[in-house]
């Protein structure tokens, strides 16, 4: 609910009815309450009492785009007590809205009402900054998407941006930050959460809200099966199913090698859970790998093989990247057997021009191949590759590699994910900077950010809709 504060204080915003009401003025609506939703400059909270049990949504627009571009709210339950949010609003801007009430699919419209958004908090301006060299060459898909990214560091904030650099929608999470976020088929935001003193990418807690800022889903470690930190990847295999990366341990007798008799080794493993952080299927590293055979493993026992990136491929298996043994590995999603490694000493044949050093967000694009972000370690140039893989066949070649600049260098984390068939979102995280490039290696496009994202995803305008919109 809002909280009641004073005019001058940061939530109650004015409430104003114009005198040119409504010819259908809705009398079942005895009270209205407007404010902002948990705290949040850009999602207002609309609650609405009804003398009869009604269902009730709002129909919003900007003074200056007019009623023709008006916006609808998701409709409420039946019943008398109702609470609307109001998403896509832009800081500092008139608004007007109208409520309509439902019974018996009769529907009755209110009067009109404004409201004015007020500006952001200060902590949250000029976070990002948006270059644009080459406006002639931005896709239309672009213009009219967003983008995901997130703060790692407490207190942690998930954003989307428009291509101007525009902050459009975000959440605050107190204690915690948000170490990976991912957006579901569902039109919600997954994440794990992890405190300061956790590593970059790790953590103990997921947490899924939905556009409207809402928690559909919160577990921690310690509760259910949900035993081991997780790590660098949250997703969804269904609307039940949480798919994440753990940290695997496995204590072995090392002594033969220089080590301790109960030595700890830190591997990797898959786990899934349901909503309530039951087991549904669980995978490790060990099961295929035998950790003595590393002639470095006393070196690398503390983050022994540090999977980066989890995804499915199109037959649901797995495709699980590694980056300190520079490989990407198919996993069969039933059995966990590995149905082939690709990169560094894997069991793939690859062409010359396929080879890469440490890949990041692997996943098979729209055109079936393998798409992923190269740190480029070796070289001291990251890059983008999509491969096209022949199981059959065993091998490996190049659909399309890009270059990027060697002053975005970026030798940790990173994504790359398709717009077009030729323009590529590509993050470089430790740079603080995004690039939109064309396959031949022009930078269209880049956004500058305060935080260091681990990724950055692109959404399509079509996958926001109702919430936000362009």
């Amino acid at each position: 609910m809002i909280k009641k504060l004073i005019i001058n204080g940061s939530f109650i915003l004015a409430l104003l009815a114009f005198v040119s009401c409504s010819k259908n003025q809705d009398n079942t609506i005895t009270n209205i309450i407007i404010g902002t939703h948990s705290n949040n400059e850009l999602k207002i909270q609309i609650d609405v009492t009804t003398n009869e049990e009604v269902q009730v949504y709002a129909e919003y627009w900007s003074d200056k785009d007019g009623i023709k571009n008006k916006i609808t709210s998701p409709v409420s339950k039946t019943g008398h007590s109702h609470s609307l949010v109001l998403c896509n609003i832009i800081p500092e801007t008139s608004y007007s809205y109208q409520l309509v009430t439902v019974q018996n699919k009769e529907k009755v419209t209110s009067k009109v009402y404004t409201f004015k958004s007020r500006q952001l908090p200060e902590w949250l301006q000029k976070q990002f900054k948006a270059n644009c060299p080459k406006p002639e060459l931005l896709p239309q898909n672009f213009k009219k998407g967003f983008m995901l990214l997130a703060k790692r560091e407490t207190p942690g904030v998930a954003y989307i941006v428009d291509y101007k650099g525009n902050l459009r929608w975000y959440h605050t999470v107190e204690g915690t930050g948000f170490k990976v976020t991912h957006f579901t088929k569902e039109q919600s935001i997954i994440a794990i959460l992890g405190k300061n003193d956790e590593p970059t990418s790790y953590g103990t807690e997921i947490l899924e809200i939905n556009l409207q800022g809402d928690t559909l889903t919160h577990i921690k470690k310690g509760q259910g099966d949900f035993k081991q930190v997780i790590h660098h990847e949250i997703i969804k295999k269904s609307a039940n199913e949480i798919v994440t990366i753990t940290v695997d341990q496995k204590i072995m007798d090392l002594t033969s090698i220089g080590g301790k008799k109960n030595d700890t080794i830190n591997g990797d493993g898959i786990l899934i859970l349901d909503k309530k952080g039951k087991q549904l299927w669980k995978w490790s590293v060990f099961d295929d790998l035998d950790p003595m055979k590393d002639k470095n493993l006393l070196k690398n026992k503390k983050d022994w093989t540090h999977a980066n990136s989890l995804n499915y491929d199109k037959d649901g298996n797995f495709l699980l990247s590694f980056y300190n043994n520079g490989q990407i590995w198919k996993i069969d999603a039933k059995t966990g057997k590995a149905l082939w490694k690709l990169g560094k000493g894997g069991n793939m044949k690859m062409s010359d021009d396929s080879n890469f050093s440490q890949a990041h967000a692997a996943h098979i694009n729209t055109e079936g191949s393998l798409l992923f972000f190269d740190n480029g370690v070796d070289k001291k140039q990251s890059s983008v590759f999509a491969l096209k893989v022949n199981e059959k066949e065993k091998s490996v070649t190049l659909d399309f590699h890009i270059k990027l600049p060697k002053d975005i260098y970026n030798d940790r984390m990173g994504s790359a994910y398709r717009i077009d068939k030729e323009n590529i979102l590509v993050c470089c995280s430790k740079r603080h900077i995004t690039v939109l490039t064309n396959k031949k290696g022009v930078l269209i496009w880049a956004l500058e950010s305060e935080i260091p994202p681990y990724r950055v995803e692109f959404i399509p305008e079509e996958n926001m809709k109702p919430f936000l919109l362009n």
